[in-house]
């Protein structure tokens, strides 16, 4: 009979890489939060939504907490390969659902909305989720008062930015907020000023902690594939240092626009860095004097994925590098919390037993590896 502390540990990752191969569908259509632009003039209201309408039509734009991604990930591929005519057929059927799910309100009174014609791209790399544009219009009751907005839950997170039209003042977005699901962002109209410091600080926080937990599926096993070479505090640091140090780098880089790679690009690297981690997991039980090094290479790639969701935020001008900072903490506590988890999980009880390595690292790396190829041959087109 197999001993009860190893049945124990086979278990925990039995569950945990379970319910991670189940997610590997959600991957090919990640989601990032929709992107609504308001822009304010007197009575005037014009919203623009940048979103990926496929996800919206088949269900999956919150796949992250649905519980039936497996289920809509079908019709969102049958939707991600039609045309721009086809699928602006598709979305018409939608059209009224969507809009009459979307919430503005004036002082409490509901602000009708009226939509204009949407604008959605060809087809291009299926491999990449296609973002359209909705256009809104509206006539607000009063030109004074709290504007409320509100985005479906079921339509996964956004951010707002809000503009101020011919605003010599106010030439970049006055707002640039985070709205997590289930929650509102409010305006008062008749003194539009940016956000505070601190509010800034705590959306931005939210934010980086969200890329990680629960959406970064991919830099959650990377990290993971750096706890499993060792579960004790000095070869982890090392690891961890050298990552972070890495990613603030290209991520401070990328949102300063000083680079930019392609998604097309970033993407397979990212899952190929995830490989190389999980692989060279099954050959050494210890950390190699280069490892830091190519750990390090690898955290600019992942740095770079940060920035191209960072970028879609539009970061408020007046407070751009106080919401840089707090992103990048987000990013670390979501990070540190994957670590605490597997250090409390597994860590703690059995990294100094002699079958550590055979019974937990190789199974967990060998299925990091097994899920990471399959997003590899996703991302580079190899698969549908």
């Amino acid at each position: 009979m197999m001993p009860y502390h190893r049945y124990s540990a086979i278990r925990v990752f039995a569950i945990l890489f379970s319910i991670l191969t189940m997610a590997v569908p959600a991957q090919s259509h990640e989601n990032a939060p929709a992107i609504i632009d308001m822009s304010v003039d007197g009575a005037n209201l014009v919203i623009t939504i940048d979103v990926n309408v496929e996800s919206l039509i088949s269900g999956t734009a919150d796949e992250a907490f649905s519980g039936e991604t497996e289920e809509g990930a079908e019709e969102y591929l049958r939707l991600r390969d039609l045309s721009a005519a086809d699928l602006s057929t598709a979305y018409k059927s939608f059209a009224n659902t969507y809009r009459d799910g979307l919430m503005l309100s004036v002082d409490g009174a509901a602000v009708p909305l009226s939509a204009d014609t949407p604008e959605i791209p060809e087809t291009g790399d299926v491999a990449v989720a296609r973002i359209s544009t909705l256009s809104f219009t509206a006539t607000l009751p009063a030109t004074t008062g709290e504007l409320r907005w509100t985005y479906p839950a079921e339509y996964g997170d956004s951010i707002l930015r809000l503009f101020v039209p011919n605003s010599e003042e106010f030439p970049e977005p006055t707002l640039a907020d985070f709205v997590p699901r289930d929650t509102s962002a409010s305006v008062d109209l008749a003194n539009i000023a940016p956000q505070s410091l601190g509010t800034v600080i705590l959306d931005y926080i939210v934010a980086g902690f969200d890329h990680i937990i629960p959406k970064g599926l991919d830099h959650i096993l990377f990290v993971i594939g750096l706890f499993l070479l060792s579960a004790y505090l000095r070869p982890l640091l090392t690891q961890v240092t050298m990552f972070t140090l890495a990613h603030t780098i290209t991520l401070a880089l990328g949102a300063l626009g000083y680079v930019k790679i392609s998604g097309s690009i970033v993407e397979p690297l990212i899952a190929a860095s995830i490989i190389f981690v999980a692989v060279e997991n099954l050959f050494t039980e210890k950390l190699s004097p280069w490892r830091p090094f190519l750990i390090f290479g690898f955290g600019l790639l992942h740095g770079l994925g940060f920035a191209s969701v960072l970028g879609d935020f539009g970061l408020p001008a007046a407070q751009f590098i106080p919401a840089l900072i707090a992103f990048n903490v987000g990013v670390e506590i979501g990070q540190l919390s994957v670590i605490a988890v597997c250090f409390f999980a597994v860590g703690y009880w059995f990294r100094d037993k002699d079958w550590y390595h055979r019974v937990i690292v190789i199974p967990a790396s060998l299925a990091i590896a097994i899920i990471a190829t399959y997003w590899l041959l996703e991302r580079t087109g190899f698969i549908g």
